[in-house]
Parts: C-alpha cells; structure tokens; sequence
C-alpha cells in the first residue's frame, strides 16, 4: 500500500511537469520571456523577413504536445491533457492496488475465521461426545445401584438353606441319652469340616463366640425375633452387633463341643425363648429340604 502510494506521489510530480510543458507549448513564442521582441527582429531581416511574410507550405499536421501518451478513446471523449490523463491512470491503478490488497487481507481474515471455526467446532464436539459418554455412564451405573438394590431388597426378604450338600441325621425331638435335654433340640445337617455356613435370613449378631458343648456358636436374630443358632462351627466369620443378610457367610462346619462328627446343629428359638423344629420352620419358608 506504500509502495502505491509512493508511485502515485512520483506520477503526479511527472503528470505536474508534463502539465506545465504542454501550457508552455499552447502559448507559442508569446509564453515565453523574450521571445516575443527576439520575433520582431527577425522580421526586420530582409530576407528572413520576406521568407516570414511570404507565404509558406503547409506544414505536416502535428499533434499537439498535450495528446503525448494518450489513448485514442481520451481523446476521442475531448481529453488532451497528458498530464491530467497519466495522473488519472496512476491514481486508477493505486485505487486497483489498494483495493486488491483489501481484498487479500479479507481473504486471509476469512480463511483464518474458516480454520478457527473448524477448530471450535471440533472442540464442541468432542466436549458433547465426552459429556454424552459421562451421561450413558452414569446411567448405567444408576441401573446397576438399582440393580443391587432390588437384588438385595429380594435377598433381606428371601431365605435360603444353611448348606448346599449336606445330609440330614438327628431330627427336632429325637431321644437320645447324648442330648442333656433327653430329646434333641434341633436339627444336624452333617456335612465335611470346612463346608461353608449361609446365614438363612436378614438379622443382625447377637453372639459369636465359645459356647461349651455347642461349640463355637453364631446367634442371629431376625427381624420378628426370631434367634437362629449356628452350632459346632469350626471357625466364624462374624462378629455381635454385625448386620447380615441373606446368604452371607457366618462361618465353617465343624465338629467342635460335645460332637461325635462334624455337622451344622441348627436350632430355631422364636423370641429367643424355647426350641421349634427347624424342618417344619425352613419348610414354611419356601425351602425344600
């Protein structure tokens, strides 16, 4: 843009002088200081004054000084300044100049606008994606906390058997002169030592500890309270105050207390008061046994 400014500075001086030379040509010998008194003179020469008032050839058309360096069309629509013509041009080619730079510099602005869009729009993009990503997550983890609650909801009002293999030997009241009572006061599911013991309903640990001829003994009590007793145990997997749920370990069959082999004494005490049978108990639970 300087640049163009600087050649039309240099053309106007060019077109100025140019100007000035073509007045200067219009205005003949009487234009020029001196001139006019020098023509007088030579008038007065003989023979160069009859060859001055005589009459002379037509000279060759000349164009004037002011057409020099203009097209046909200026001069056809009534220009014959050169001067005005070449100062006109200059300035019609810095306004194409100036103009074809504005129009780079848009060009450029628009083309950086373009790539800066591009970039948003990717980052937009990728800030949904991972936002969307975050939202299925959380749905799904929201399904699944569901899930365990509906799961656990199920199991705290389910029951479930002790074991899963085992055989059943001394029955609820069977007599016998190895029971101090006289009868048996629950129900013996024999199974190896080690065989893992399933707490049959939600409670909570009311004992779990030594308990003489029991054994190592776990008590839980339910919500109605109901104490189930876990006798014999070889090892307990709980403590009192404990809250557990259905199917939760308590502990391992064994064959500790006053035994003759290694077996899961189960007893059921409504209230924490007398005996029932276990059989008839779980049986009214929906277990199949």
């Amino acid at each position: 843009m300087a640049r163009s400014r600087a050649v039309l500075g240099v053309g106007v001086i060019a077109a100025v002088g140019a100007g000035g030379m073509a007045t200067a040509n219009e205005g003949g010998t009487s234009g020029v200081p001196g001139m006019g008194a020098a023509s007088d003179t030579m008038s007065n020469i003989p023979v160069v004054g009859s060859l001055l008032a005589g009459e002379q050839e037509d000279a060759p058309t000349v164009s004037p000084f002011t057409a020099a360096g203009m097209s046909d069309e200026q001069l056809d629509s009534g220009q014959t300044d050169a001067g005005e013509a070449l100062r006109a041009r200059i300035i019609q080619q810095a306004d194409f100049q100036e103009a074809n730079a504005a129009a780079q510099t848009r060009s450029a602005a628009l083309q950086a606008a373009e790539v800066q869009a591009a970039g948003d729009a990717a980052e937009l993009a990728e800030a949904q994606r991972q936002a969307e990503e975050q939202r299925q997550r959380e749905i799904e983890e929201e399904r699944q906390r569901q899930e365990e609650e509906r799961r656990l909801a199920e199991l705290r009002a389910s029951y479930t058997l002790p074991l899963n293999s085992y055989r059943l030997t001394a029955s609820f009241g069977q007599s016998g002169s190895m029971w101090s009572s006289g009868s048996h006061t629950g129900l013996d599911f024999a199974a190896p030592t080690g065989t893992p013991i399933s707490n049959i309903h939600t409670g909570t640990v009311l004992e779990a500890a030594w308990a003489g001829s029991y054994g190592y003994r776990v008590i839980i009590e339910q919500e109605d309270g109901t104490e189930v007793w876990y006798n014999h145990l070889s090892s307990m997997s709980v403590s009192a105050g404990q809250q557990v749920d259905t199917g939760d370990r308590i502990g391992l069959v064994g064959a500790t207390g006053n035994v003759t082999g290694a077996h899961l004494h189960l007893e059921v005490r409504p209230g924490g008061g007398a005996t029932i049978d276990p059989l008839a108990w779980l049986r009214g639970k929906g277990q199949s046994l």
